[in-house]
This record gives structure tokens, sequence and C-alpha cells, in this order.
């Protein structure tokens, strides 16, 4: 059943972390991650194995479905053929052969972290402040430079689609946070307090078999339920995030709103967000040794005002 959009502020009013912290709060749930979890973190590497969790920048995942975003454009400023042309040589008794590049991306891209300035709810940011704090300058506050030396701990996978035995679930598909109890028991990990949550729907694993991106940037997908929201308040996670674009279930669960899980998680609960993560390899490491926890470490660049930023998270185990 669709919800109205009274539900969304009647929610995040329930779940609602402004203050908790201090009013001057920039970093939201990450305030539960705490130097000893960290510690206790570090000693989940055994085997020394890792894993890259950045989907290739050069996929061609965006459609145009939603901000006006574009795909990565990687263009080469000076190249090898150049060299050996004697492009680079100048008079002969001085200089330097080499190749240059450069990457014109939206920060939401690809493989991304959501800066709590990323999303309202109407005029306001998580912890109260005005939405009219970001200007064409960036965030005056909350912007993803205040996370930069946040994004470390103790990561868990959640993989929902190997636990409901299908390769991807299905577009629409609504993840409840039963399910995610349900997962987490049966693949014997337990999620705590100051976690960086992973959940495996296997939407990006279909695209990447089928080489087919269309309607995966802002289209139907399978993604966590609204009601997960009270699912994440309640665990005091750090962070969560999915294989999919944009986390939440594709269609929307109301028609008053667009992205409304957003609009709680964000603003009220001032969660950290990744998305577009890939996680074939590790859910394939963790189905094979049983082991769903590890060492997780994923920073942003350092980019004052930021409403997000692209990321190469990593796995250790």
């Amino acid at each position: 059943m669709k919800f109205d959009r009274q539900t969304i502020y009647d929610t995040a009013k329930d779940l609602s972390n402004w203050g908790r912290w201090g009013d001057d709060d920039q970093i939201g749930t990450l305030n539960n991650v705490r130097p000893e979890d960290i510690v206790q973190a570090a000693g989940l590497i055994r085997r020394g194995r890792v894993f890259a969790l950045g989907l290739s920048v050069k996929e061609p995942i965006q459609s145009g479905l939603f901000g006006g975003r574009w795909n990565a454009i990687h263009q080469m400023l000076a190249t090898g053929t150049d060299a050996i042309a004697g492009a680079q040589d100048g008079d002969g008794r001085a200089y330097l052969r080499y190749a240059d590049d450069a990457l014109n991306m939206p920060c939401q891209a690809s493989t991304q972290w959501d800066a709590l300035c990323h999303v309202f709810l109407d005029d306001k940011m998580y912890n109260g402040y005005s939405a009219a704090q970001v200007t064409v300058d960036g965030a005056a506050n909350l912007g993803i430079e205040h996370v930069r030396d946040k994004m470390v701990g103790r990561g868990v996978l959640l993989d929902v689609a190997r636990f409901k035995g299908v390769d991807s679930l299905a577009d629409g598909y609504a993840v409840t946070g039963e399910e995610l109890d349900a997962c987490a028991e049966a693949q014997g990990v337990e999620v705590r307090r100051g976690d960086f949550v992973i959940v495996r729907t296997g939407h990006q694993e279909r695209c990447l078999a089928a080489g087919d991106w269309a309607g995966y940037a802002g289209g139907d997908a399978p993604g966590l339920a609204f009601e997960t929201a009270h699912w994440i308040r309640r665990l005091d996670i750090a962070a969560i995030c999915t294989d999919t674009w944009g986390c939440e279930v594709r269609p929307n669960e109301t028609d008053e709103a667009n992205q409304p899980w957003h609009w709680v998680v964000i603003p009220a609960i001032g969660l950290s967000m990744g998305e577009i993560f890939y996680v074939e390899e590790l859910a394939a490491d963790c189905a094979d040794d049983g082991v769903y926890e590890f060492f997780f470490v994923a920073p942003p660049l350092h980019l004052p005002g930021g409403c997000g930023s692209p990321i190469n998270p990593q796995a250790i185990k």
C-alpha cells in the first residue's frame, strides 16, 4: 500500500538525530564509530585479501533520467604516440617524454558517497541547517570534506539476493528490515552499532552481464523499503551502501515524493549513504568462506562543500 507525504514527515520527526551530537554536528551517524571500533575492525584482517568495491568509472551507467548527470569522460592530454613523434622534445637538450590525462565527471556518476548536504527535507538539511547554505560555491555546512577521515570501520555484507536464492532481486522488490535481520542471521553475522552495512541486490551484476545499463540510473530497481529507516535508526549503523543507483526501491512506495526514503535517512537521521558499489567478488568470497564481516575503508575526496564524492571502497578480509 502506498503512503502519503505526511508519513514521510512523521517518520522523519520520529527518527530525527538533530541535536543528538550537538548543534554544530557535521557527520551524523558516523558519530556511532568509536576509535575502539576501528581497532577491533582491523582485527578482522586475517587473510590479507583485498576487494575493490568501485565500479569502473568507464561503465556508461548514466542515462539522463536524473539530475542531468553524464558519464565520465576520460581524455588524454599527452600520449606515448606524441612522445615517439617528438612532440615533447622541444629543442632536444632537456625534455620529458610522458603521458597525462583528465577526468570529467559528476561527483555521483559512479561508485560514490552522498554527503549530508545532498538531500533536503523541505528547506532544511541534517541537524537543522538551512538548504540556503548550499550555493554555487558549494555547501557551507555538511560538505563531504567533513567525513574525509571517518569512512573506516567494520564492514558487513548482507547478501540479500543470495539469501533469497536468486541472482538478482526483481525491479520493484522492496527489502524490509525483517529480511535484513533474517539475512544476517542466515549468514551468521550480527549488525552492530557503527557498522558500514553493504546490501547486495544483484541489480548491478544483472546490468553488467547483459551489457545494458538502460534504466539503472533513476529507473526501476530493487532496493530498501521505506520502513528500513526504522531499522537503520534502531541499530545505529554508521552508513549503508548498495549495488544499486539509489539504495531505495524503485518505483518508490509513494506517489507524493521522489526518493522518500532519502528524505528521512539523510536530512533527518544524518546517515551516510554509498551507492553503485561493486560487490560481486566480495559476495562470492563471503559465500565461499562464510565470513561476512571485514575491515572497510572508503575515504572521499577532500572536496570542500561537495555534495558527494567518487570513491573506490576497499573491503579487507
